[in-house]
């Protein structure tokens, strides 16, 4: 961020796709708010190797495995920033001399999204993809799930096959702030991230998603949370976690490994002291992004940026979303049929509560209907043109400087802008 003086404008970098994006602002409406920067460790793979060795809660992770057991390790997919050509060695060689790797399987957690390409696998794990068998979790190939019964608040539990017969389960992850599920990380490496499609369902379906408890920041009485947890138990152990907490770019900061629940909310308060901003108010204008690539491919994912947005805009306010989405809505699943099915985001919220069912890609079409349906959004994309975002009862724009100062000029002389220069990496809230 640089402030002009001569024209009393500031220029802020905004995360977006791979190379950012510049914006100019007025200097004296523009309340800029980012995560709290940490530098990354000054080694990062001694970091992890640390949080391996010395975890949290529970013994080190070679005191767990013993020789001839099968071993799975559970990783996100590519629409995460997790430094898995980092961690997942870190994980192998602790298991080096303990396990034959024949015996290991990585599995991607994919949820309900596509399985990552062979190309893909290689460019999130670089040499290791060869070392090591990698296998594309899918929600919907009934053949690959196993049937744990129900669990929590009635949820049906399918997860996936070789995560269950595995004598040793390890989850790997980064934790930042969830927009309904509190954060990420942890047991959400095991559901949906590992779930069949029907346990995915229920976990996000309307009234969980609709409850005010599921939200940033909010795991403990978060009914989404609270069931990812009992669907985890079902299994029985998670035997070890592994999370780091990154930076802004995305380099980790620390490391944390050991006892699922104990790591993870070691890890939960770390990333909470980065990412949660108090301001003073809300704004009449926020700017906000899906924190870059690989984070904002499409739209889909840039609801959390939106979300984001919405804790700190006023009802009937606007909310700008910088999210280059060269991967589309995307076009494979069902979130763009959702979208479009209603005349308007309050009709989407009402069909969406009067279902039965849950349906694929629900619960992100009900969070963009309810941001919505509190302010106007606009979104500038690289990738989807005015009529497409249109189609998904948003806004279009070119331009998000002057975009915001037709919105400014609109709100009146006191208008003010909030900027999310990292999107969902930072939760502002009014400070009480």
């Amino acid at each position: 961020m640089s402030t002009d003086p001569a024209s009393s404008t500031v220029t802020v970098r905004l995360a977006y796709g791979e190379d950012g994006l510049e914006v100019e602002l007025p200097a004296d409406r523009t309340t800029v708010v980012e995560p709290t920067y940490a530098d990354a460790a000054a080694d990062e793979r001694a970091a992890l190797r640390t949080a391996l060795r010395e975890p949290v809660a529970g013994p080190p992770l070679r005191e767990l495995v013993r020789p001839g057991q099968t071993v799975a390790i559970s990783m996100c997919d590519g629409t995460r920033p997790q430094p898995r050509h980092l961690m997942i060695p870190a994980v192998l060689e602790e298991l080096d001399g303990i396990v034959d790797l024949a015996d290991v399987v990585v599995l991607v957690a994919t949820g309900t999204h596509r399985g990552n390409t062979e190309q893909e696998v290689r460019a999130m794990l670089g040499d290791v993809a060869d070392q090591v068998r990698v296998v594309n979790h899918d929600a919907r190939d009934d053949a690959s799930l196993v049937w744990l019964g129900r669990h929590g608040r009635d949820v049906p539990v399918f997860l996936n096959r070789l995560w269950v017969e595995a004598d040793v389960r390890i989850t790997t992850g980064f934790v930042e702030p969830h927009f309904f599920a509190g954060f990420s990380g942890g047991p959400k490496l095991v559901a949906p991230g590992l779930a069949g499609l029907e346990t995915v369902l229920t976990l996000h379906d309307a009234a969980r998603i609709g409850d005010p408890r599921a939200t940033w920041a909010v795991c403990e009485g978060n009914p989404v949370h609270d069931d990812i947890r009992a669907v985890v138990a079902a299994v029985g152990d998670v035997h070890f976690g592994l999370d780091v907490v990154l930076n802004r770019e995305q380099r980790i900061v620390q490391a944390f490994g050991g006892s699922l629940p104990e790591m993870h909310a070691a890890a939960r308060a770390a990333s909470q002291r980065l990412a949660m901003q108090p301001v003073p108010a809300l704004f009449d204008v926020v700017v906000t992004t899906n924190a870059g690539y690989p984070l904002d491919q499409n739209l889909y994912q840039a609801v959390k940026g939106m979300s984001a947005g919405m804790t700190v805009v006023r009802p009937g306010g606007t909310i700008v979303c910088a999210a280059e989405c060269r991967d589309g809505f995307p076009d494979h699943g069902s979130y763009r049929e959702v979208l479009a099915s209603e005349s308007s985001p309050e009709a989407l919220l009402a069909t969406i509560a009067a279902r039965e069912r849950t349906v694929p890609d629900q619960w992100q079409v009900q969070v963009q209907a309810k941001v919505q349906s509190h302010a106007d959004v606009v979104v500038h994309s690289s990738y989807l043109s005015a009529p497409d975002l249109a189609s998904a009862h948003l806004g279009h724009t070119d331009d998000v400087a002057e975009t915001v100062l037709r919105a400014l000029h609109d709100s009146g002389p006191d208008s003010r802008v909030c900027v999310l220069p990292e999107g969902p990496q930072t939760i502002p809230y009014v400070a009480g």
